[in-house]
């Protein structure tokens, strides 16, 4: 049997269930994904974006769902202690795929802004969820998001009206919990309507010794004037598998700041598709990865230029040891109206062994001839002048070794706005690189 097929059956047999445990609007796409799905299969390495990671391989095993939306006996209010300090944020859990709506936190949060659960809300107001659901995140144009869509029954919701900034960090905990293996789907719509701010902390964290394949679907409306700082940092185990599809749309004037952080992972593939819709808007992009043993990470990005005036920066930091593999496919698109448009894309690799591999493709397609567009990338070994340097100097190889390493992955780092996130974020890589973190402080969950 190849892999999509389990799928099929799976759907073709649980199709009533999946959505007797969801809402109408959610239910309204989810056949037609199934068709995209069912048509197009996994993609093969022969798919361009797809040619650094084997998707069929992963979705292979034989995984447990969570359709009948069984309760997962865990409080991760009282189990879950990972605050960043001096980090005031308004703090959610995602239990699997599903919004945690049993205790919600004492938090402030101005008036008209909504952080729910994405079933209820479709439930409550379809009409609104429907304007933006599955809008972005095409179905017909790639198999991920279609299965995603067509299985996903909860997730997130975060509206911001217009004018509205929220002050506080939004951090929302994903939590993997099960007692076999399992697979989740997890859904996130964003809605910031024009002038809105908001910033925003996503962290991934497996409580248990189980394989878990999570895929997530992010979409993000970002209007005109508004302002988006999107974090997502993971923190997981070998046994784990994510693959994210962020989508977001920006229009006239609107910010956009957006960082992935991979500190700890078994295998994973970001992709970014960012779409610039109204001029004079502007977005930064950053990538973080450090991976070891034979741990996998690909990020895979498009930037779409569709009108003029727009700016887009990419920087992407890749660290790899021992037989570790990364890959980094990012392609800025410059279509033939989009004039004045300024980009950059930078992708910088450090290979520590032999057999770590990375490979990199920065890409530039421009149509229109009145551009600043520029992009580079560099694999190389840690500098043997600047180690030889700090060992004369009384030194040791691998304090020696740690501190270019941090050097080289905090420019990614200070790239984020909020100061208290990137403190905490030089210890935990920190920690990270002297093989020290293999759990987050205080969290009960992992113990």
């Amino acid at each position: 049997m190849n892999s999509e097929q389990q799928y099929i059956d799976l759907y073709t047999e649980a199709a009533d269930l999946v959505k007797r445990h969801s809402a109408d609007v959610l239910n309204a796409v989810r056949d037609k994904a199934f068709a995209d799905f069912k048509a197009q299969g996994f993609p093969s390495r022969k798919v361009e974006r797809y040619k650094y990671t084997d998707m069929a391989q992963l979705f292979k095993p034989d995984y447990g769902l969570n359709l009948n939306r069984l309760e997962i006996p865990v409080n991760p209010y009282q189990a879950f202690k990972c605050d960043v300090p001096n980090l005031s944020t308004s703090l959610y859990f995602v239990v699997n795929d599903s919004f945690y709506t049993k205790s919600l936190p004492q938090t402030h949060i101005p008036d008209g802004v909504v952080v729910d659960s994405l079933r209820r809300v479709a439930a409550e107001k379809p009409d609104f969820i429907e304007k933006y659901y599955a809008k972005i995140a095409q179905t017909g144009t790639d198999a991920i998001t279609a299965l995603n869509t067509m299985l996903a029954q909860d997730g997130l919701l975060v509206y911001v009206p217009r004018n509205v900034k929220v002050d506080r960090t939004v951090q929302v905990i994903n939590i993997l919990r099960s007692d076999v293996d399992l697979m989740v789907n997890r859904r996130v719509l964003i809605v910031l309507e024009e002038g809105a701010e908001a910033k925003f902390l996503f962290c991934d964290h497996a409580s248990d010794d189980r394989r878990f394949l999570a895929t997530q679907v992010i979409e993000a409306y970002v209007g005109r004037n508004a302002s988006l700082e999107l974090n997502c940092l993971e923190e997981t185990h070998y046994k784990n598998t994510r693959i994210s599809n962020v989508y977001i749309e920006q229009q006239a004037d609107s910010r956009v700041n957006h960082n992935v952080i991979t500190l700890h992972n078994g295998v994973t593939r970001n992709r970014l598709d960012l779409v610039f819709k109204g001029e004079g808007a502007e977005c930064q992009c950053n990538g973080c990865v450090i991976a070891d043993r034979k741990q996998h990470v690909d990020n895979n990005t498009l930037i779409d230029h569709q009108v003029p005036h727009c700016t887009s920066n990419e920087l992407y930091k890749y660290v790899l040891d021992d037989e570790a593999t990364g890959a980094f496919a990012g392609r800025v698109l410059v279509r033939k109206d989009a004039q004045k448009t300024i980009s950059q894309e930078t992708n910088q690799n450090l290979v520590a062994t032999k057999k770590a591999r990375m490979y990199t493709q920065p890409m530039l397609e421009i149509y229109a001839d009145d551009v600043k567009c520029a992009h580079g990338s560099t694999v190389g070994q840690l500098n043997d002048a600047a180690m030889f340097y700090m060992r004369q100097r009384g030194i040791s190889e691998r304090e020696a070794k740690l501190l270019l390493e941090f050097a080289f992955v905090n420019e990614v780092i200070d790239k984020m706005e909020l100061e208290p996130l990137r403190d905490r974020l030089h210890y935990l890589v920190e920690k990270r690189f002297r093989g020290e973190l293999n759990k987050c402080d205080g969290c009960k969950l992992c113990k």
